[in-house]
């Protein structure tokens, strides 16, 4: 038995280009690993099979369009061997929530079997097959920070100095991040702005960000957070606007919508104030849950034991 714990991530900051010919949009993503996460154990099986627990247990597919059936099965292919393996997913990411769970999901599958199955595939190897299977699986296998370029499977690691912390407050229901491009693309239309590559220039990694990063400093972090998708989420689910300002209001340095959303993300000082703000989110009645934490944290990695 092989038990992966693999991180959440938050966007500190999504700059989304114009729309490509292949429809993906080029990013500068840069990518923020929490402790919030999931874990995804793997025994051996007959087949590929999967079970799930947590609190949104029922939201996930239990079949081959879960992420993690489909990284067993493609890392047994890549290697000529037969996918047997039963995998449990221990849910702690919302589900279709803007934190990349299910990415997270299908990078700790591929660790889980690697390691079930004796294989020591190369990390090069694991971040092309992970690239494979989505944009943000390959930085679940990477963790810590990391600026993402393309459609955010080209990382590179930035610095980052201290810890940060968090309060993440779940809405209810689902955002399609592919519906969520589509709403920035038509506001985009809207605003006279255009949508395609040839007119909206290709996002860069912000220097002041990036600074704050390296500096560990919260305070200057939060003037740098920027979500380009964060207009289109709310567009599609405009409570989310009461969320961000009853984060602020309970004392966060600042608000942001997590990736595509609806998962809200607030920065704050310190871990007391990222209870108190938890709290404050709860009782506001503007999210169904609410989980304060901290990062960045490593990748997708096997624990002791």
């Amino acid at each position: 038995m092989i038990t992966v714990r693999v991180p959440a991530k938050v966007n500190v900051q999504l700059g989304v280009g114009g729309l490509r010919a292949d429809g993906f949009h080029d990013l500068a993503n840069v990518f923020f690993a929490v402790a919030l996460g999931d874990e995804v154990t793997a025994r051996h099986g007959e087949g590929v099979t999967l079970t799930c627990s947590g609190p949104d247990a029922g939201a996930v597919p239990l079949d081959d369009t879960n992420l993690a059936a489909r990284a067993a099965r493609l890392l047994a292919a890549h290697h000529g061997i037969e996918p047997n393996v039963a995998l449990h997913i221990a849910k702690a990411v919302p589900v279709a929530g803007g934190m990349a769970g299910g990415s997270a999901d299908g990078a700790a599958a591929l660790v889980a079997c690697d390691a079930l199955w004796g294989l020591d595939t190369p990390a090069g190897v694991l971040h092309e097959l992970a690239a494979e299977l989505g944009s943000d699986v390959p930085f679940a296998l990477l963790g810590g920070v990391a600026l993402g370029r393309g459609r955010g499977e080209l990382l590179e690691p930035l610095p980052v100095t201290g810890t940060f912390h968090w309060v993440f407050a779940v809405a209810d229901g689902g955002l399609s991040t592919p519906a969520v491009f589509r709403e920035c693309d038509r506001l985009r239309v809207e605003a006279g702005i255009g949508c395609t590559d040839v007119e909206v220039p290709t996002p860069d990694a912000d220097p002041a960000l990036l600074a704050a990063l390296a500096a560990g400093d919260p305070a200057a972090l939060a003037k740098a957070l920027t979500n380009d998708l964060q207009p289109a989420a709310v567009s599609l689910r405009p409570a989310l606007a009461d969320t961000l300002l009853a984060g602020t209001e309970a004392g966060a340095l600042a608000a942001l919508v997590s990736g595509s959303g609806p998962t809200t993300a607030f920065l704050v000082a310190d871990a007391e104030s990222a209870a108190a703000v938890a709290a404050a989110l709860l009782a506001s009645g503007t999210c169904r849950a609410a989980h304060a934490t901290y990062g960045p944290v490593p990748g997708a990695a096997v624990l002791a034991g």
